[in-house]
Parts: C-alpha cells; structure tokens; sequence
C-alpha cells in the first residue's frame, strides 16, 4: 500500500491530508482513491499534479508499498 498526500482542495474533498492505498502503478492508486473518496474528489483531481516520492508522475509509473504519491492542485497567491 503507497501512503498518498493529499493537499488544499483535493484534502478538503477527501476529507483527509493522509491515508494509504493500494496500487502498482500511479493509475492504480487514482483509480483505488476516486473510488474511496467520490465524485467532488474526482472533479478536483482532474486540475492535479501527482507527484511519488517528491518527483513528478505519470500515470503508468510504479508505485511501490514505501513511496509517497502526493497530489498538488494549482494554487495561486500573491
């Protein structure tokens, strides 16, 4: 099981920062969390960036039981 980050509006439509899921690839682990959390976390993931183990990700990467798949929606600020 990957321990995924979760952070600004994708946290507050998961409802969590943290949790762990399962998965072999990226694609796996999005599929398995959209499948917890439900459509409101669905819709936010489509704006994010996943990154594993602090580098960018694509969906077919592997994901292994000790990374770290974050999700990044945009922020803006001044």
């Amino acid at each position: 099981m990957a321990k995924i980050r979760l952070f600004a509006t994708i946290r507050v439509a998961a409802g969590t920062g943290s949790d762990t899921i399962e998965g072999e690839t990226v694609d796996q682990v999005v599929e398995a969390a959209k499948q917890k959390y439900g459509a409101d976390f669905a819709n936010v993931l489509q704006t994010c960036r996943i990154w594993v183990n602090g580098e960018p990700a694509e969906l077919p990467d592997p994901v292994s039981p000790n990374d770290e798949v974050a999700f990044l929606p945009p922020v803006s600020g001044g």
